[in-house]
């Protein structure tokens, strides 16, 4: 069982940057494909990110070349380095893990709400 937290969300404004940090619990971090996702109300949660075990990453369109995603499994840490912010960006952004590099993402964060305005 892993428990995800997220922190690092807030208030910024255009053109600004945050980082979102996810901690997990528990052992084998290694071996958990990490991801970030977002939601809007009214909008299905759509995955902005995500990094394999190996390191391998993918990103949606919208955050290809804004958006960095990262894992330091000593600290049992995924990271989304986000800049050049806009308002569309504004959304609670999630945090997901799941054992291995395929399936479903089983193991979500609280979530951390990212408000972009001026």
């Amino acid at each position: 069982q892993v428990q995800l937290v997220e922190s690092g969300g807030g208030l910024v404004q255009p053109g600004g940057s945050l980082r979102l940090s996810c901690a997990a619990s528990g052992s084998a971090f290694g071996a958990y494909a990490m991801s970030w996702y977002r939601q809007v109300p009214g909008k299905q949660r759509e995955l902005v990110a995500l990094i394999g075990t190996g390191g391998s990453t993918y990103y949606h369109d919208s955050a290809k070349g804004r958006f960095t995603i990262s894992r330091d499994n000593t600290k049992n840490t995924m990271y989304l380095q986000m800049s050049g912010l806009k308002p569309e960006d504004t959304a609670v952004y999630y945090c997901a893990g799941r054992r291995g590099d395929l399936g479903q993402f089983n193991y979500w964060g609280q979530g951390t709400q990212v408000t972009v305005a001026s």
